[in-house]
């Protein structure tokens, strides 16, 4: 074929795919519209107000799961199977899904994408890139090509299909992360929040986002492996194969803070999961208003896991012994329940190990039928409801309950506990030292509990009190990103939460830089409840260039954790380090040319200085936005170093190294995660030296 017929081709060959796209962009629109008619005359055909506002629901959310974004590619690949067994050297392998084989799929064609669409007829237009048989678009090499004769990648610009590039796996024609393609959209220049990366995902990141549902993971994954993607597209295949159960107990995605959660938050609606809750840890802890600070070393010790035994032991401290037996009168009737019987009823209910508040009814159920038994033997009937509500609530049952399992709550029982220096030795006998137990008692406590100006540690402990007196709601998956900050009592809030479930745990231990981070996964597992979870480690980055990883990697030698060193596949990008004598007039100056590329601009720097180095870009005629607003139009972002955790931008501007490890103990560490934010060009501007691991 000469070059001007190939060429043809190769423009008709678009065309046609270009035709494709369209034939599905307007299919997506009739299936969306078809759930807006439906949606719109529900309660017509609903057989009651409970069926009309669930099936409300269920429409409202399929709406919501069909909108189409035209800016984002419906499709990016397409997998051609081969003909048979003789167009694959004489093998079709194993099975896709159940009995289906890739021989079943020989000669078929499938666009994959987003989502699901369908046409008229309900034949596949594109398939969601969840569905078993998109994993071969993954998985398949030219040594292993699973049916596959050509695997497709699509290149897009703000949606409109551009480009196309073949492997003939068949063939043993493989490009690898050699395509450019590929290549292009791991690099492509970013503004505004995170994306989804399903047309980028590699094999290694695809087995841990297919992880079965009954498996908990902790993904150990280095600057710019993609762990935050890995956790986010997991729980979306979950979703994808366990909709129903998953919709009943519900996933939970916990991140470092709202920033955080702000950057990550189209994230799953693009893929079509809306209903998905978000949360801080703090935020998920959040039943009393947090109105006071406190000392780091008060703080850190509050979350140590000895806490959870110290609270235990006060609980159970409120449990008592009868002392007398029980008189109810009923009507002419005296009822009386001697000590014996009492004695055994608590001790059978103290044996089951319930929440303290599920015990506390459970006694009272057990007296109640030691009354009604004899009612029983001397009415010759079985008393009805009625009468087993008013024995419940009778003054002898409710004094016997007040006095041997009196009602407890969990601001109450932390409140007496740190204000009273007696309970609390009587609870931390033999676990802490009397040093740190002066450090936890109050020195002027409110007067109630209510009054009192709670911190952020004393939350953790009210939350601990609260998993022993009440039983707490579940998830059935849980995605924990940055969870190397997790604290121990941190971890056991959660492991409260996804007792029954699973949990893909996300961080790195290089980028601890709470007091309390995590240095071992393995501890951190076991607070979850998830001790025999699999570490796996991404090491190998497809976002940060090599230059900056290395740059950074130079730290770790000071950073007291065992983790192997990042690396990079990213020989592109730039790495500037320059001394300055006035730092914020070289951010203006290095901000102006960075505007000159594509993508977004960080300016990073300690907390105290972030409101000048604004003000000095907004008197430039700079536009800049803060972490958490990603709605901006504004390309630049100056985000305080304690707030950047999780976040990239294209081009980073570090401001004065040595003061953000300066500015808190674990500064070096904090330091590590500022410099491995740019996924195109860093930048280091500093009048003060720079610390010595970088200055060589």
């Amino acid at each position: 074929m000469t070059l001007h017929a190939q060429d043809q081709s190769l423009d008709v060959e678009l065309a046609s795919e270009r035709a494709h796209l369209d034939t599905s962009r307007a299919a997506l629109s009739r299936m969306r519209e078809r759930a807006k008619a439906l949606f719109s005359t529900g309660d017509q055909v609903a057989g009651d107000a409970y069926a009309a506002e669930t099936l409300g629901r269920t429409l409202a959310r399929r709406v919501a799961e069909l909108a189409d974004d035209p800016t984002t590619p419906l499709f990016f690949g397409r997998l051609d199977f081969g003909a048979g067994a003789d167009g694959l050297d004489g093998e079709i392998p194993d099975t896709v899904d159940g009995d289906a084989t890739y021989a079943d799929h020989a000669g078929r064609r499938y666009h994959i994408g987003r989502r699901h669409v369908t046409d008229e007829r309900g034949e596949p237009l594109v398939l969601d890139w969840r569905a078993p048989i998109s994993r071969s678009f993954y998985r398949a090499s030219a040594r292993d090509p699973q049916g596959i004769a050509t695997r497709r990648r699509f290149g897009f610009s703000t949606g409109v299909l551009t480009s196309f590039e073949d492997e003939h796996l068949d063939r043993g024609e493989e490009l690898g992360t050699a395509s450019r393609i590929l290549t292009s959209e791991i690099e492509r220049p970013r503004v505004g929040p995170m994306r989804d990366i399903v047309a980028t995902i590699q094999p290694e990141q695809d087995e841990l986002v297919r992880a079965d549902l009954a498996d908990s993971i902790c993904v150990q994954g280095a600057p710019g492996t993609g762990k935050t993607a890995v956790g986010l597209h997991r729980a979306a295949y979950l979703l994808y194969l366990h909709r129903e159960r998953l919709r009943r107990a519900g996933v939970l995605i916990v991140g470092p803070n709202r920033a955080f959660l702000s950057y990550i938050a189209a994230v799953l609606p693009a893929l079509g999961e809306v209903e998905v809750e978000q949360s801080t840890v703090e935020d998920l802890l959040a039943r009393v208003p947090i109105r006071a600070v406190e000392d780091p070393a008060t703080a850190t010790l509050k979350h140590d896991a000895r806490m959870a035994e110290v609270l235990r032991r006060a609980v159970e401290a409120h449990i008592g012994e009868p002392t007398e037996p029980i008189m109810v009168s009923d009507g002419s009737f005296r009822w009386r329940i001697g000590l014996d019987p009492l004695h055994r009823v608590i001790e059978e209910t103290r044996r089951e190990g319930l929440p303290y508040g599920v015990g506390r009814e459970r006694v009272r159920a057990r007296v109640i039928s030691l009354l009604q038994r004899q009612a029983e033997a001397r009415r010759a009937e079985s008393p009805g409801d009625p009468w087993l509500r008013r024995m419940g609530k009778s003054r002898p049952v409710t004094g016997f309950l007040d006095a041997v399992w009196p009602a407890l709550s969990a601001e109450g029982l932390v409140y007496a506990l740190l204000a009273d220096p007696a309970a609390l030795a009587a609870a931390a006998d033999g676990l802490l030292t009397e040093a740190e137990q002066a450090l936890l008692t109050w020195s002027k406590p409110a007067r109630t509990a209510k009054a009192t100006r709670w911190t952020a540690a004393d939350a953790v402990l009210i939350d601990e009190a609260s998993g022993l007196i009440e039983r707490p709601g579940g998830f059935g998956h849980v995605v924990l990103d940055e969870a190397q900050d997790l604290s121990p009592m941190q971890c056991r809030a959660i492991a409260r939460r996804s007792e029954h479930g699973s949990i893909t745990l996300l961080g790195d231990l290089a980028q601890g830089t709470a007091p309390w981070a995590a240095t071992d996964w393995r501890r951190s597992l076991s607070h979850l409840g998830k001790p025999d979870a699999a570490v796996v480690p991404l090491t190998v980055g497809f976002r940060v260039p090599a230059a900056v990883v290395e740059f950074a990697n130079r730290l770790l030698p000071a950073l007291a954790v065992d983790v192997p060193p990042a690396e990079s596949l990213r020989r592109d990008g730039g790495l500037d380090i320059r001394t300055v004598t006035d730092p914020a007039a070289a951010t203006v100056a290095e901000v102006r040319a960075a505007l000159a590329h594509d993508g977004s601009v960080g300016v990073i720097a300690a907390d105290d200085t972030v409101d000048e180095l604004r003000a000095a870009l907004a008197d430039a005629d700079v536009p800049t936005a803060t972490a958490d607003d990603v709605a901006t139009a504004a390309r630049v972002t100056v985000v305080p170093a304690t707030l950047v955790k999780g976040l990239e931008y294209d081009h980073v501007v570090v401001v004065e190294p040595a003061a953000i490890v300066a500015a808190e103990p674990r500064g070096l560490h904090r330091l590590y995660v500022v410099l491995t934010r740019a996924v195109s060009r860093l930048t280091v501007l500093h009048a003060e030296p720079l610390p010595a691991l970088l200055a060589d």
